[in-house]
């Protein structure tokens, strides 16, 4: 069986606004702290990761992981269109050299899920000017890139397309939506299971990505692609025309729109069947995890083989695998089956160059802080951080260049 490759990357991943707290100019922020926001949580101070972020860093290198996915974020590098901030750019120049001395490769997204206010309320990616605004900001950070291989552009495009198309109903659904009671959560995959991504925002999303991959060959060494919300649908007997719809529409786009770059980013978590009228809703079950989601490790398996076939056999980089469960043995238990999921892809011949784990630590959950999907735990009051034993599990496995 062929391994993975020497220079594989074992990591865990971040977004901005989900671990650095105190992100006032991001739309997000706008939407928790509004008087009738329908989210239960705020992230406020979340983990507080934009003071401590060499700590966390620190963390996954003394485990044996030998890289970081973070993210730049928009919304503080530019407050005020056309006003950017040098010190913010300073900032996340410093969290690149500070991977970089720990023996972690960074690997950078420029924008994850958060927008600026002021450009998402004048029209956010459907303005007229939006490729050519993102690619202005990617202009200005370029600097900060220097020295960093892995470029994400937009992460998870074909979710942003989701949530443009039932913004209002979703985010009602989360507002009301009891962590522990797995009807509510089964009622609100049933409602999603219906959901369809805005084609029109997909297309514009394709459009200033490409703008974007330009930009950043043109100003930086590193290698770009953007990353995909896989979820790993499946056909059942006599429905192979609606899952073929389907699939095309969730994420075959958006992997056929990355034939070209450098690489694509792999996201999966679970998996459903596509019946006559659709995805089939996760049913409440008691393997589901704290999302709601099916037990699936073999989704990962899944979604490489489709990402390999539809994005033209470029390589692959997992930027996102993981479960929401407060019992670390089973996350240890689900990472190890899809890792062995990952190898057998790899002894099939397809490129995948790392794994990176979702997430390095429990986090803002986009409205929740109850699913917990971290290597390392945080105590939210006094952000101490205690590391889980699925870090030295992975960080194991990294050291010995796979499972066994």
């Amino acid at each position: 069986m062929a391994g993975l490759r020497e220079d594989f990357l074992w990591g865990a991943s971040t977004s901005p606004h989900q671990v650095e707290g105190n992100n006032v100019n991001a739309d997000w922020w706008a939407l928790e702290n509004a008087p009738d926001s329908p989210l239960p949580d705020r992230s406020g101070d979340a983990n507080d990761s934009y003071h401590r972020y060499a700590q966390d860093m620190g963390l996954l290198a003394e485990a044996g992981l030998n890289s970081y996915r973070f993210g730049f974020e928009w919304a503080r590098i530019e407050p005020a269109e056309g006003q950017f901030s040098l010190a913010e750019r300073d900032h996340y120049r410093r969290m690149v050299d500070t991977a970089l001395e720990l023996g972690l490769k960074p690997v950078v997204t420029l924008q994850h899920f958060t927008l600026p206010r002021w450009f998402a309320e004048s029209g956010g990616w459907k303005r007229p000017d939006a490729a050519e605004l993102f690619a202005r900001y990617i202009e200005f950070v370029a600097p900060a890139l220097r020295d960093v291989e892995w470029v994400c552009t937009i992460n998870e495009p074909n979710m942003l397309a989701v949530f443009a198309s039932v913004q209002d109903t979703v985010m009602q659904m989360m507002g009301a939506l009891d962590a522990d009671d797995p009807e509510q959560k089964a009622k609100m995959a049933a409602a999603l299971g219906h959901v369809s991504p805005d084609q029109e925002l997909g297309e514009i999303l394709a459009q200033v990505h490409r703008r974007a991959v330009d930009t950043v060959r043109r100003t930086t060494n590193a290698k770009v692609g953007w990353t995909v919300a896989q979820q790993a649908f499946t056909p059942t007997p006599g429905n192979e025309d609606v899952f073929e719809r389907v699939h095309r529409t969730w994420e075959g786009f958006y992997l056929e729109a990355a034939r070209g770059d450098d690489f694509v980013g792999v996201q999966a978590y679970t998996s459903q069947p596509v019946e006559a009228d659709g995805p089939v809703p996760h049913p409440a079950h008691p393997d589901n995890t704290l999302t709601g989601w099916a037990y699936r490790p073999d989704a990962l398996g899944i979604a490489l083989r489709r990402a390999w076939d539809e994005a033209g056999g470029i390589p692959l980089l997992v930027t996102e695998n993981g479960i929401a469960t407060d019992d670390d043995t089973r996350r240890i238990a689900y990472t190890a089956e899809a890792l062995g999921h990952l190898e057998e892809a790899v002894a099939d011949g397809i490129d995948v160059r790392g794994y990176l784990h979702w997430s390095a630590l429990d986090n803002y959950e986009w409205g929740r802080w109850a699913p917990t999907f971290g290597l390392i735990a945080v105590d939210r009051e006094t952000f101490v951080r205690t590391p889980k034993p699925s870090l030295a599990w992975l960080g194991a496995c990294a050291r010995r260049g796979g499972l066994k």
